[in-house]
């Protein structure tokens, strides 16, 4: 019974730990609009910036309509080009991507 419970305990303790990694290696990326810019943040689960992550903006079509870096807090803004859902991704370091898509409604 007792080497049941340590299976057990070193299996959770396993998944805890390769859980815990695989959030340290995700990227996030929010993005707003407010008159007629569009501001994305990209940022690590630790709260980290993405600094000089790769950013591109495509329409509903997947068309790249713009792409350029965030700056040193993470931050990437763009005057509003159509009037369409956009998809902006974001791709960090070793191959880390994450997009936000901020709908046609939402643009002002």
């Amino acid at each position: 019974m007792k080497h049941r419970i340590l299976i057990i305990l070193a299996t959770a303790l396993a998944v805890l730990c390769l859980s815990s990694t695989a959030m340290a290696h995700k990227v996030n990326i929010f993005a707003y609009s407010e008159n007629g810019v569009v501001y994305a943040e990209g940022y690590f689960p630790d709260g980290r910036p993405v600094v000089e992550g790769d950013i591109e903006v495509l329409d509903s079509k997947g068309q790249k309509l713009l792409s350029g870096k965030t700056n040193k807090e993470g931050f990437f803004s763009f005057q509003t080009l159509v009037n369409d859902d956009l998809t902006i991704v974001i791709n960090a370091s070793m191959g880390h991507r994450a997009q936000f898509i901020l709908r046609k409604n939402e643009l002002e």
